[in-house]
């Protein structure tokens, strides 16, 4: 991993930024933990006080859940999903890469998908608690609850009985529910505002060919003081 490289003054405090071509972590912990269980390798494409954009590669490697027998959390039926063991598992990303935008304090990060041939598929609002900065990278939690937004700007809730069965299961507190709704119709306004990042053509970017695959550290999962 890269050290930071430019700094500026962000209410207050000195603010340091990475350089496009950096590689960090973007990770997730567990819903209710300080433990990391999502991690992903990333390479910087833009960083400074407003906006944070990182390239997930193709056959980047990266940690995700799975539950204790090995079954992929999402084939593992909804009213157990949650309430079994989960264990990390190393794998390759597959498929097209994912450009991922997160505005500093924005309870949610866009994602880009494409098909191969770089035809563009969907943005992807990932609703998660703001990011925080640390050396290596950035940390989150995942709230769940998603929204898909098409290159015609129409969009739909996603992964609400994931959402539903989260509560049900004591990951998230009504009161962190309602602000994760919240967060939600903010980011519809958005959408149908048609606000940044959205409207900024994102879609068109693509990614240095000099950039390498980044690798996964040993210490992925390493605690932020």
């Amino acid at each position: 991993m890269t050290a930071d490289v430019d700094s500026s003054i962000l209410n207050g405090q000195q603010r340091h930024f990475w350089a496009p071509g950096d590689q960090v972590l973007w990770r997730y912990r567990g819903n209710g933990t300080d433990a990391v269980h999502i991690c992903r390798p990333v390479t910087v494409v833009r960083d400074d006080a407003e906006l944070l954009a990182v390239w997930m590669a193709p056959d980047t490697p990266v940690v995700r859940p799975v539950m204790a027998d090995g079954t992929p959390v999402h084939r593992e039926p909804l009213a157990t999903r949650y309430r079994k063991p989960h264990v990390p598992s190393v794998e390759r990303w597959w498929g097209a890469g994912v450009l991922k935008l997160a505005r500093p304090g924005d309870p949610w990060s866009v994602w880009l998908f494409w098909d191969p041939g770089w035809r563009f598929r969907s943005w992807y609002v990932n609703l998660e608690e703001p990011l925080r900065r640390w050396s290596g990278g950035v940390d989150s939690e995942d709230h769940f609850l998603d929204i898909t937004v098409q290159p015609d700007r129409s969009w739909q809730w996603r992964d609400e009985d994931e959402f539903a069965q989260a509560q049900a299961d004591g990951l998230m507190a009504a009161s962190v529910a309602a602000g994760v709704r919240e967060a939600g119709r903010r980011a519809v306004g958005a959408i149908t505002a048609w606000e940044s990042p959205f409207r900024d053509r994102w879609q068109d970017w693509r990614p240095d060919p000099r950039w390498p695959v980044p690798a996964l550290p040993a210490d992925w999962d390493r605690p932020v003081a």
